[in-house]
C-alpha cells in the first residue's frame, strides 16, 4: 500500500464519522453544548471540515471550498471571511448554527472530495515538500496531512461523544 492510499483510507474515515456523528440530528441538538463553554456538535464539524479546507487548500495551491463554492454564505454564520474557529470564544463557538446536519455533511463532502483529488495526484517525493517554514523544524506536506487528519479525527470523536451525551440524556 501507497502512503497516499493511507492518507485517502484516514480521510475517507473522518467522512464517514462526520456523516454518523450528524445523521438525524435537528438544529437544536446540533448546537446543544455540554456545557456553556463547551463545543457543540455543529461547531466541532464546521470546524474540523474548515481546517481540513484551509490547510489542504493552501498545501495543493487551491481555493477553500467555503469560499469557491459559497459555503460561507450558505452557513451564514456572521464570522470573519477566513475563520476557522481556531481560538474561537465560546460566544463565536455559538454562532455556529445550521438548520440541518446536511448543511454539515454538504460542506464536509465537497472538502472530501477536493481532498482526494488532491491526494491521488501525490507522489512520494512531494510529501517531502516544505509547506510550512514558520516551525522548525518546517512542516512537510506529509506531516501537514498527518496532522489535519489526527486533528480531525479527534474532533470528530468529540461530536460523537457529544451525540453520545445528548442521546442518553433524552432517554
Amino acid at each position: 500500500m501507497h502512503a497516499k492510499d493511507i492518507l485517502i483510507e484516514g480521510y475517507g474515515r473522518i467522512r464517514e464519522e462526520v456523516h454518523a456523528a450528524v445523521g438525524g440530528l435537528g438544529p437544536d441538538e446540533l448546537a446543544a453544548r455540554p456545557t456553556p463553554e463547551a463545543n457543540s456538535i455543529a461547531w466541532l464539524v464546521w470546524h474540523l471540515t474548515r481546517i481540513q479546507d484551509d490547510h489542504v487548500a493552501d498545501a495543493f495551491g487551491l481555493e477553500q471550498v467555503w469560499q469557491a463554492d459559497d459555503w460561507e454564505k450558505r452557513f451564514g454564520l456572521g464570522l470573519p471571511r477566513g475563520s476557522t474557529g481556531f481560538g474561537h470564544t465560546p460566544a463565536q463557538v455559538a454562532k455556529v448554527r445550521v438548520d440541518s446536519a446536511d448543511l454539515l455533511t454538504g460542506y464536509h463532502d465537497a472538502v472530501h472530495a477536493q481532498t482526494l483529488g488532491a491526494l491521488r495526484t501525490l507522489t512520494a517525493k512531494d510529501l517531502e515538500r516544505v509547506v510550512d517554514e514558520n516551525w522548525d523544524p518546517p512542516v512537510t506536506l506529509g506531516v501537514r496531512l498527518v496532522s489535519v487528519l489526527s486533528d480531525d479525527l479527534q474532533h470528530v470523536g468529540q461530536a460523537a461523544y457529544a451525540r453520545g451525551l445528548l442521546r442518553s440524556a433524552g432517554s
